[in-house]
């Protein structure tokens, strides 16, 4: 007798397809820790940070902004004016990223960095990966401690080709994950 027949409306647990349900959630484990390693091990060698340990990850989308201005040429085209975006954890809003660079935090806390190193993004309309050091602090938080900030895992941003008008201002979107780091573990 099986317990299908005593009871018709009864799923076993244990089914012909277990063996290969168990070695499908195996691997995807597996998979899927190879490749959070794999993700916080290709941070370009210009980028690194050794000796400090992460404080948060926070993920950002918003633009990159654009002006049009005259070259040391005399002849026009896009500059960098600055960053707009919002900071997010798990989906929700936790902060704002803008010019100076300034982070701010939802706690109250903030951080101003200045770039030292780069490393080119991923294809050509990605910005580049950033190592910035930490310049000054603002209020008591998360981001308080913070000494370098590194911009990771851009996806576009870059504005290029001609402009006719001094003063317009374009905005690229873009993402990228910042993350903020302290001395010592």
């Amino acid at each position: 007798m099986n317990a299908v027949t005593l009871n018709p409306g009864y799923t076993p647990i244990a089914t012909k397809e277990d063996p290969m349900r168990i070695a499908m959630f195996a691997l995807s484990i597996a998979t899927a820790s190879t490749l959070a390693h794999a993700a916080s091990a290709q941070v370009p060698p210009a980028i690194a940070a050794p000796g400090e340990s992460a404080v948060v990850t926070l993920h950002a989308e918003g633009a990159q902004v654009y002006e049009c201005k005259a070259g040391s040429d005399g002849k026009l085209a896009w500059a960098f004016r600055e960053p707009i975006a919002t900071l997010l954890l798990d989906g929700k809003t936790v902060g704002r990223h803008y010019a100076g660079p300034n982070w701010e935090h939802v706690d109250g806390s903030a951080v101003v960095g200045k770039a030292v190193a780069n490393a080119a993004g991923k294809t050509p309309s990605d910005i580049p990966w950033l190592k910035l050091e930490a310049t000054a602090h603002r209020g008591s938080g998360l981001l308080s401690g913070v000494t370098t900030v590194q911009r990771i895992n851009t996806q576009g941003g870059v504005h290029a080709g001609a402009c006719d008008q001094a003063g317009a201002l374009h905005s690229a979107p873009y993402a990228a994950d910042y993350v903020f780091l302290k001395k010592g573990s």
